[in-house]
């Protein structure tokens, strides 16, 4: 039996022990509330004057958050970093030393500043580092206080492969020019070889946001190496992964039905990834409009998590995307199985068989209308092997381009 010592022993460690999870909980429930406050969904988040960092580890409430806390004092570091290897957050969590003045962050890189106790660093300095849309959560007096950084007028946004849904690759951008520092750096670092499939086949931005279709297959693989493509989102001021969706099919051999091989004129493999294969990434403020396969319709993502939020199957086989004054506008190819090219010199190209256009009502989600089939236009043989309208869309009218001529279409409402 336990004497009344041990008892006792025992007794004062599982108060102990209840008592730190009870304070863990406490800064997990403050972590919980200060996002859902500042509806902050990843990213960089700063926790000024961090103390023993246990505010500063709840605050990554995933793995789209990445967390940095600055102390001026050094004890206090010391205590943070070994809360945080208890945590086995190392890397994920990190805390350094500061002055207590200027912020060691380039402009517009963090989109969340916590500070329970601001010190001497001024609002000014913390607008400075905050991204744009990012906020700042400051307890004054016991109360916290949530400052937004409004989107300022000379950053635009890149929502399609040609800017917008007009197709006029030029961004109303006044930032824009030749870089002048290194903002952040994310793999992979070097693309794969010029005689393969490009390691990146579409990219566009909105809301801060960055999204990609990129195949992290290892730089210096040859062409029996299997492909890893996927959709990414990162912050697009800091470079935080936010999240990854993998596309099982996707590159030259999927949708031309030959090995994904390089070669000179008249080869098939890179020659044979239809031009407009950007085209099928949209991103427009919390959306991402993406076909996740050669054949698949359109899905619609969350921006912030990349969660699937509807599946439009009447696009199966959508091979353009744009979106506009709250419509998404598809080209759609038709149901026929496509041959692999064969390798001769090159000839003529048969006529691509027709496509139709199709136009959603993103509020009620109706099929508005289905045109077609247009006869599209077609390049080299091997290369497109179904033709593109290369589609776009402005001023209430959507826009096709065939081989007899320049047609447009009414939005019906």
């Amino acid at each position: 039996m336990f004497g009344m010592g041990r008892v006792n022993t025992f007794l004062c460690a599982a108060a102990i022990c209840i008592a730190v999870c009870a304070a863990e909980a406490a800064k997990v429930t403050e972590a919980d509330n200060i996002l859902k406050e500042t509806g902050v969904e990843g990213g960089l988040v700063v926790h000024l004057n961090c103390g023993d960092g246990k505010l500063t580890a709840a605050l990554h409430a995933g793995d789209s958050y990445l967390v940095h806390g600055l102390d001026t004092d050094a004890g206090n570091i010391v205590k943070a970093r070994k809360h945080i290897s208890g945590l086995r957050l190392q890397g994920k969590v990190s805390v350094a030393h500061f002055g207590g003045g200027s912020l060691p962050y380039a402009d517009n890189l963090v989109q969340l500043v916590v500070a329970e106790e601001i010190g001497k660093v001024s609002m000014a300095e913390v607008m400075r580092v905050l991204s744009p849309l990012g906020v700042a959560y400051v307890k004054k007096d016991g109360k916290w206080t949530k400052t937004p950084k409004p989107w300022p007028e000379d950053i635009d946004e890149w929502t399609h492969h040609l800017h917008d849904a007009g197709g006029n690759a030029v961004a109303n951008d006044r930032i824009a020019g030749p870089p002048r520092r290194l903002q952040w750096t994310a793999r992979p670092l070097w693309a794969r070889s010029h005689g393969y499939t490009p390691s990146v086949s579409a990219m566009v931005s909105a809301s801060g946001r960055l999204f990609y279709i990129c195949d992290e297959t290892l730089t210096g693989a040859g062409p029996d190496a299997v492909s890893k493509w996927s959709l990414i989102a990162r912050d697009a001021f800091s470079g935080v992964l936010l999240w990854k969706r993998p596309i099982p099919v996707w590159g030259s051999a999927e949708f031309s039905g030959t090995p994904d091989i390089g070669g000179g004129a008249g080869s098939v493999g890179r020659f044979t990834m239809p031009p407009n294969l950007a085209k099928r990434l949209v991103a427009v403020g919390d959306k991402v409009y993406v076909t996740l396969g050669p054949q698949a319709p359109v899905t619609v993502l969350q921006a912030a998590t990349g969660k699937t939020y509807r599946v439009y199957k009447e696009t199966a086989r959508a091979d353009e995307i744009l979106c506009t004054g709250g419509k998404l506008i598809v080209s759609v190819n038709p149901a026929v199985k496509i041959e692999p090219p064969v390798r001769t010199k090159i000839t003529a190209p048969a006529p691509a068989p027709g496509k139709h256009v199709c136009a959603i009502d993103l509020k009620t989600q109706r099929l508005l209308w289905k045109k077609g089939p247009f006869a599209p236009v077609r390049t080299t043989k091997g290369q497109d092997p179904l033709g593109r309208l290369e589609l776009a869309a402005g001023d209430g009218r959507v826009l096709v381009l065939t081989r007899e001529a320049v047609k447009h279409r009414t939005f019906l409402i």
